[in-house]
């Protein structure tokens, strides 16, 4: 089925990939100030995909079309964000999908998503639980990859591909210095979003990202 259907998204969509880089110092270092008392007030860790999760979700409150699809060949606008997580288990890939993630906080999303995750690696999974997804994220980083370009899961019109943070030397107030950077890539349906669209909701998740700070206050 899965693999059904990364054809089937191959061969209806008009598959574009957007790339940008973010510098996760900021974002690094609120984790290391506040992950023992975050734990210790929430029972959950301060998962780094949880901040990507609120940021996209962030992101998308001013770019719509992509949380949009193309169904039967209308446009539909989908109010809420249903989350789509990749997980990667024994058995593949599965995408469960934490439904309206935009009204959880960081918190509840660290803990639907990490309960989503454990079923998904024990196989229990409900079908209901694997549909109805209006965005995807999908994070390689974590097997090392640098750069991707993630496909859609139809009828979706965006998915984020997350990759490994690296030391790489970046220009800063004209100065060479290191920061830990990654690559964000945003595989979208050009039918449906254009360049501009795409660009501007990269921008978008790289400030929320790079001032986790505003993005905490804005949960």
């Amino acid at each position: 089925t899965i693999a059904a259907r990364l054809v089937e998204a191959q061969r209806t969509a008009a598959i574009l990939t957007t790339f940008n880089e973010a510098d996760v110092s900021e974002l690094q270092a609120l984790r290391a100030r506040h992950r023992a008392r975050f734990r210790e007030r929430h029972g959950v860790d301060l998962g780094l995909v949880s901040l990507f999760a609120r940021a996209t979700i962030l992101a998308l409150r001013k770019a719509a079309v992509l949380n949009a699809s193309i169904e039967d060949g209308d446009v539909v606008y989908h109010r809420r964000v249903h989350l789509g997580v990749a997980v990667s288990t024994p058995r593949g890939l599965v995408v469960p999908v934490v439904r309206d993630a935009d009204g959880l906080d960081i918190a509840g999303l660290e803990r639907r998503i990490g309960e989503l995750a454990g079923r998904a690696r024990e196989a229990k999974l409900g079908p209901d639980e694997l549909r109805g997804g209006t965005f995807t994220i999908t994070n390689g980083g974590v097997f090392g990859s640098v750069l991707s370009t993630p496909i859609l899961n139809p009828p979706q019109s965006g998915i984020l591909g997350m990759h490994a943070i690296q030391d790489r030397p970046v220009a800063r107030d004209g100065q060479v210095v290191i920061r830990p950077m990654m690559w964000l890539a945003l595989s979208y349906d050009h039918r449906l979003v254009d360049g501009a669209q795409a660009v501007r909701f990269l921008v978008r998740l790289k400030e929320h990202v790079e001032d986790p700070v505003g993005m905490v206050l804005d949960a």
